[in-house]
């Protein structure tokens, strides 16, 4: 089996470890079987409902695509805990956003993930350590707060798709990240297909899609994206950086 990444909920990113677990290999073996041919509505049944009900948890940003894995969520389960990085630093449209799916979607177990007091006054006392390094940044206010979280969980839901980045050109519908299943529903979804399921479903959209930001994440390294760039160049623009490190793995999970 191939090596993974670990995330350690006191001190972020571990050294690579060999997952060799044979219980854990044959299980992840079953559930891509089970995996082959569903759409993302039957990925979904797959992770909340048949294989890990009551001890799965959905990852969402509430950023410009996320309403349509949240919409698909709450048509099987709206009580589906919904994990949210709360940075401290993001847009307050992506907050007010969060707050009106909530309420449109009916999503009852929404659970806004922080840095601790202690880990802001050691790791970023003045508030700049994005200006300085992005991925210690990263780490201690996105990666170390959800790996704490998804302790109690057996498995993960993320919107990820694999047009967005390279490292994701290789996802597959469900993986093994770290300590958990992780099943990626929209993982062959394209632009087209998010925007014609937003607008036949009538649902609210990011307020700051229309101003330029075609995908959200903090402020202080998220900027507009110009005409003929790709949508994720307004995300750590300048540096050779497209992820956060919360959906990192080493060969695309095992």
């Amino acid at each position: 089996m191939s090596n993974v990444t670990v995330i350690d909920a006191k001190r972020g990113l571990r050294p690579r470890l060999q997952a060799d677990d044979a219980e854990v290999a044959a299980r992840l073996k079953a559930l891509q079987e089970k995996a082959k041919g569903r759409d993302a509505h039957g990925l979904l049944e797959l992770a909340l409902r048949e294989e890990f009900p009551g001890k799965t948890a959905v990852v969402s940003s509430f950023g410009a695509e996320s309403v349509v894995l949240l919409k698909l969520v709450a048509e099987i389960d709206p009580n589906t805990p919904i994990l949210f990085l709360n940075t401290g630093k993001l847009f307050g449209e992506t907050l007010r956003y969060r707050d009106r799916l909530q309420d449109v979607l009916g999503l009852g177990d929404v659970r806004s993930l922080a840095p601790t007091q202690e880990a802001r006054e050691k790791n970023d006392p003045d508030g700049t350590l994005w200006s300085r390094s992005t991925d210690d940044c990263c780490n201690f206010r996105k990666v170390i707060p959800l790996a704490r979280a998804l302790e109690p969980f057996q498995a993960q839901v993320t919107g990820r798709k694999r047009f967005q980045t390279r490292d994701r050109a290789e996802m597959q519908p469900v993986e093994f990240a770290g300590a958990h299943y992780r099943f990626n529903p929209l993982w062959q979804w394209d632009l087209h297909q998010l925007e014609a399921f937003i607008d036949r479903n009538n649902l609210p959209r990011h307020p700051l899609v229309e101003d330029g930001y075609p995908s959200i994440g903090c402020m202080p390294c998220t900027r507009r994206v110009q005409a003929g760039e790709d949508y994720r160049a307004g995300r750590w623009s300048g540096l050779d950086k497209d992820e956060c490190g919360i959906h990192l793995t080493d060969g695309g999970g095992i």
